[in-house]
């Protein structure tokens, strides 16, 4: 269909939905009133209604529900009596000989009409005789003989009996005061009008539905594909850009999308070489500078070779930082509790106070070089500035939790974010005569953010402090 096609607009197809949607209720609707035959109408006759209040029991109408008596204390007028319903009254009124300013008549949905069977005329000589249950033809309001209008006289010609249309409520006051009254039976079932309603209304609903869910579907999935390329971009910036197929909007879109994922590629990509040029570069420089101090006086050529070996360090730590930041990630499945436990094991046989306390079998998708050095860098910070370390590894709420522990002095409130900026340290333990060089956290956290997730310290209650890393699981 030329509406739903893929390339054309979210705004043509939609109103092309409109339009379908009300076209085919609109061919159901028809098509049910045509095909199938006038719902029959509930009607009762006075002679039915008389012989309820005759007997006080149950009587069952020829075209109704069910007549049944009830004894009620009160019954409240309508009001003033129009012309017809005075006729009607009469008649029950003779029927069950009571006067009929003791019988009062309640119509709770609206005006009724009241109408007579005209009388029985003789068939004409070519005309078949009428079967034992064949209705009479009716008369509405100033119907024809023997109705409210017709000639005098004309009622005793024929069966000329008032009937009366839908729910109603006709009561005879007793001698005690009390009403008899007489309804149809309640019900909770729809009338025929609307069972046929609601059957328009399911068939439209049967026949729309597939339409509907082609349509939401087929507008659903570029939202979806929006939602997971930003989580990918979130991971890594050179993931795969968006295929571009679809209406006019979800192509532009993508084609922005793509666009401003190329953009922040080229600017990482930028920054970081920036960064490692620079590095590279002062390590000349440093170099003319080791030879230079060999002609200083001897007190101070210790302390400016200390400072020059910090700065090699710094040097050598940030061009690692670059190489492991471009190198291409690999993404496999892989135990996350078997990577923490490896990791601690080594820096227990090196001579670290690193014990694992608490595993949980984890299946994660990431980078096995990248995350191991995320826990590497966890567990040297937690061997070199508190004395020894503890690792936890488990899940909760759908993420991989990894928590290092330490007996250290922790870090201040303040300083709790700002220690995870390059080469940021923290006085007086965090500083350089521990031998770091203030990337390690960055890293930290640049890793985890690069596999969807993120890296946050506190300080322990009993002392010490924690940092707890969440990964998507």
């Amino acid at each position: 269909m030329t509406l739903f096609r893929r390339g054309a607009p979210l705004f043509v197809q939609a109103l092309g939905l409109v339009i379908v949607t009300l076209v085919a209720a609109q061919l159901i609707a028809i098509a049910v009133i045509f095909t199938l035959p006038p719902p029959p109408p509930e009607f009762y006759r006075s002679s039915e209604i008389a012989r309820a209040l005759k007997t006080g029991q149950p009587v069952q109408p020829r075209d109704g529900r069910l007549l049944v008596i009830k004894q009620r204390v009160t019954l409240h007028p309508m009001g003033q009596d129009t012309p017809r319903r005075v006729d009607f009254k009469t008649d029950i009124s003779r029927a069950v000989d009571v006067p009929v300013n003791r019988i009062e008549l309640q119509i709770d949905n609206g005006p009724r009409f009241f109408v007579r069977r005209t009388p029985v005329t003789p068939p004409k000589p070519d005309e078949p005789p009428r079967g034992p249950g064949a209705r009479e033809p009716f008369a509405r309001e100033g119907g024809g003989p023997g109705g409210p209008g017709g000639p005098p006289g004309a009622r005793g010609k024929g069966v000329d009996e008032p009937l009366i249309f839908g729910d109603f409520k006709l009561g005879v006051r007793q001698s005690d005061g009390r009403w008899l009254v007489v309804e149809p039976k309640p019900t909770f079932r729809f009338d025929s009008w609307q069972q046929r309603v609601l059957l328009i209304l399911l068939l439209s609903v049967i026949a729309v539905t597939p339409l509907a869910w082609l349509f939401a579907r087929r507008l659903a999935q570029p939202i979806t594909a929006f939602a997971d390329a930003a989580e990918r971009l979130g991971k890594d910036p050179r993931t795969p850009p968006l295929s571009i197929s679809g209406s006019g909007e979800v192509v532009a879109a993508a084609t922005a999308f793509n666009m401003m994922q190329e953009r922040l590629r080229r600017y990482v990509e930028d920054r970081t070489a920036m960064v490692g040029a620079i590095a590279h570069d002062l390590r000349t420089p440093l170099t003319r500078l080791k030879f230079r101090i060999e002609a200083v006086p001897d007190d101070i050529r210790p302390k400016l070779a200390a400072d020059i070996d910090q700065m090699e360090a710094m040097i050598a730590a940030t061009l690692g930082f670059v190489r492991d930041t471009q190198r291409p990630a690999e993404r496999t499945k892989l135990e996350l509790s078997s990577l923490v436990e490896s990791v601690i094991d080594e820096a227990a046989e090196t001579g670290g106070d690193a014990t694992v306390e608490r595993t949980e079998k984890t299946v994660i998708e990431g980078d096995p070089v990248a995350l191991k050095r995320l826990v590497a860098n966890l567990v040297e910070n937690a061997l070199k500035y508190g004395v020894r370390a503890r690792g936890r590894v488990y899940a909760e709420d759908g993420m991989a939790i990894i928590e290092i522990d330490d007996d250290g002095p922790g870090v201040p409130q303040g300083e709790l974010e700002r220690v995870f900026e390059p080469f940021y340290r923290g006085e007086p333990s965090r500083n350089r005569e521990t031998g770091g060089n203030g990337l390690g956290l960055a890293v930290v956290r640049s890793l985890a953010r690069a596999h969807g997730g993120d890296v946050m310290l506190v300080n322990r209650p009993g002392g010490g402090l924690r940092a707890s890393v969440r990964l998507p699981a």
